[in-house]
């Protein structure tokens, strides 16, 4: 096993503990490496763990260095995922939990995966169900992203609600999260991107026992500056995890480059 990255640079903002390391990769690994001795002490504790992943091409090299790690029993873990779109085919090169079968899901054998529905017949119902999987299954590590507006998940300003009275729902969109979706190359224009979406609630996503908040490249160096140096808002839904002591963000010298020392 290769030894864990040393990040480059660490602070704390409020609650928030953070680390910069010197590369995507290192940044991957290391978060990688901390997934790990999470889930191991759940499967040690008390049999089993559950996780939440989260998709998106900023999360490449942790998802390659999570599959990578043999030391982990996959089969003891629940997986579940935080979003997808509304109305889209499971087959399309764009579903969130296709994305994680190529990138994640197919290498290693997995306890059980409950994806976010996408077509279901009855969307209130789709949502409490899922809800209530979540709330029977204890989550003990979410890990997952910034968007480019700061979002969480599908939580996008200035629809995320940080008292959110439910964990699953069905957003509207921001012009924004659509057309980074079509940046990324997971859409040919903005008006292939659906408008809506299921995603757990900014409630939900905190209320794991560990949560990873992985944000590697330059384009995401403006919600990084504004949910770290701006006053906490739901206008930018990264910044409530300054509120909470059990996350830890993860970034690489270019997401972290608008930062003031």
């Amino acid at each position: 096993m290769n030894p864990v990255p040393t990040p480059v640079r660490e602070f704390t903002i409020d609650r928030l503990n953070a680390s910069v390391y010197e590369n995507r990769d290192a940044l991957g690994q290391a978060a990688a490496s901390n997934a790990q001795a999470i889930l191991q002490a759940a499967i040690q504790d008390h049999g089993t763990a559950s996780i939440i992943l989260a998709t998106g091409n900023s999360q490449l090299d942790f998802l390659r260095a999570l599959r990578k790690l043999p030391e982990i029993d996959w089969r003891r873990i629940t997986v579940f995922h935080m979003d997808e779109y509304l109305g889209i085919d499971a087959s399309h090169p764009a579903s969130f939990p296709l994305f994680l079968h190529h990138h994640f899901l197919d290498y290693v054998e997995v306890g059980a995966f409950h994806p976010v529905p996408n077509q279901p017949a009855d969307i209130e119902k789709a949502c409490r169900d899922y809800e209530l999987l979540l709330r029977e299954n204890p989550i003990d590590l979410v890990a997952l992203g910034f968007g480019e507006n700061g979002h969480l998940a599908f939580n996008d300003p200035p629809f995320a609600d940080f008292e959110d009275p439910v964990w699953v729902k069905v957003v509207v969109l921001d012009d924004v999260s659509r057309q980074q979706q079509v940046g990324e190359g997971h859409f040919a224009t903005i008006y292939d991107v659906p408008k809506q979406a299921i995603t757990l609630t900014i409630p939900a996503l905190l209320a794991p026992k560990n949560i990873l908040c992985i944000v590697p490249e330059s384009r995401k160096a403006e919600a990084v500056r504004a949910c770290l140096n701006q006053p906490v808002s739901d206008q930018r839904p990264g910044s409530v995890l300054r509120t909470v002591n059990h996350a830890h963000l993860y970034l690489d010298p270019e997401s972290a480059a608008l930062l003031s020392h």
